[in-house]
């Protein structure tokens, strides 16, 4: 909302409540790892996911991975999954394409992944 005030010197203020303008901008609903609007996405979905390693991580995360799908995902071939080393070879990627079916399924993924010790990052 505006409000225009005149000053001693004739001059016009205008202040503006932005927050006003921006109600649910930032708020979080549920856990950081929770996807924030389900209502978007169109489920049963093929869904590309690349896992990020730390460095010098390559074999444990490939092996974390493999445990957090394979208990997830019992129907995904586990041989599927693509490891990529970086450009500099610091860090590895884990590729692969996932069958989701719900939004539930999301959360529990990414809270599982958000665990895993040898995860960097999800892309």
């Amino acid at each position: 909302m505006s409000n225009d005030n005149n000053d001693a010197n004739g001059s016009n203020n205008t202040n503006i409540n932005i927050t006003e303008m921006m109600a649910n901008v930032g708020k979080i609903k549920g856990k950081k790892t929770d996807i924030q609007n389900p209502e978007l996405w169109d489920f049963p979905m093929d869904y590309p996911m690349s896992i990020i390693g730390h460095e010098g991580e390559h074999e444990s995360l490939l092996n974390e991975i493999k445990l957090i799908l394979g208990s997830q995902f019992p129907e995904f071939d586990l041989a599927s999954i693509q490891v990529v080393p970086s450009r500099t070879g610091r860090f590895h990627s884990a590729r692969v394409n996932l069958r989701l079916t719900s939004a539930e399924q999301v959360n529990a993924l990414y809270a599982a992944l958000a665990e895993a010790k040898t995860v960097r990052m999800v892309l």
